[in-house]
């Protein structure tokens, strides 16, 4: 490698950099489904719309989906569904959003 003002090897931050986004869940693709989902494996999906059954995580994401969606719709925080309500999670396997390593 050549050249004005490039470095011809690459700095240990930048492999370090690389490795952490190559062995780190950022919750996209098809690992990242089962957190997004919310129902089955307890992810951050916590609360579903509803009259249109879009999940949210929190009431705050639900209120500003309803102002946008529904705004004829007074809205109502007890008519959320809570999709945590009756799940039980398996303390074996690691928490929703949980930083973890998936190359060992």
């Amino acid at each position: 490698m050549t050249g004005k003002a490039k470095p011809k090897k690459h700095t240990a931050k930048e492999i370090a950099a690389k490795v952490d986004a190559a062995t780190t869940n950022r919750g996209g693709g098809k690992a990242g489904l089962a957190d997004r989902s919310g129902v089955e494996k307890g992810g951050h999906a916590k609360l579903e719309c509803p009259h249109c059954k879009v999940t949210a995580p929190d009431v705050k994401s639900m209120q500003i989906h309803h102002d946008a969606r529904h705004p004829k719709i007074l809205f109502d925080e007890s008519k959320l569904n809570n999709l945590h309500a009756g799940f039980v999670g398996d303390s074996s396997k690691p928490k929703p959003g949980v930083r973890g390593s998936l190359k060992k």
